[in-house]
């Protein structure tokens, strides 16, 4: 038994060191397009990846990741590698996020998965949208220039790329409640609390 567990460490460290050659050969030649990251959260995992432009997905993991990697690397480039240190500028923000001491999140977006437009005037919109404070879908359909396309803009919402980081959380129906959200209204619910947005706020 002995044996065997000393096998074990050392094939997961010789693992381990495989995959940190990799990912520096493959940085120093620039052939990394996409680092990504899985990391925990008081909301469950989530799934960052990172350009060199920016953080460009945010996704909640429920499951396993392959499929979020499958579509990263069909839609912006085949060249996704595990990087922490290219995500590790959103992850810093995220916990201090998390842990009440940023309301503000300064890290760059790559808007490269939102389509052009309306959309993407949605988002942006909504990304203005100030920590503590909630609006509607009416009136982001609004700041982005088509005040009567708010079920349009809901499903630009539903489709962010980013939540959190852009809050679509922030915006709810004008009757009430807290609305639909991609990532399951009780997350919804969690991070407006966080916020202090939502009545019953702790």
């Amino acid at each position: 038994m002995k044996l065997e567990e000393g096998w074990d460490d050392g094939f997961e460290e010789a693992s381990r060191r495989a995959a940190h050659e990799t990912l520096a050969a493959a940085r120093s030649r620039s052939l990394v397009d996409i680092g990504y990251t899985v990391v925990d959260s008081p909301i469950g995992r989530l799934l960052l990846a990172s350009t060199r432009a920016g953080l460009v997905r945010l996704e909640y993991l429920d499951g396993d990741p392959d499929e979020t990697l499958e579509e990263l690397a069909g839609t912006l480039s085949p060249r996704v590698l595990e990087d922490p240190e290219r995500t590790e500028p959103a992850r810093r923000q995220l916990d201090a996020y998390f842990e009440g001491r940023v309301r503000t999140f300064r890290t760059p977006l790559d808007w490269s998965l939102t389509h052009e437009g309306f959309s993407r005037r949605v988002l942006e919109a909504t990304a203005a949208i100030p920590f503590g404070s909630v609006t509607t879908y009416r009136d982001v359909a609004t700041r982005a220039g088509s005040p009567r396309a708010a079920r349009a803009a809901g499903n630009a919402l539903h489709d962010n790329p980013i939540p959190i980081v852009v809050p679509c959380h922030r915006v709810v129906p004008s009757g009430g409640g807290v609305g639909k959200y991609g990532g399951q209204e009780w997350r919804k619910e969690y991070l407006l609390r966080l916020e202090g947005a939502l009545h019953g706020a702790g």
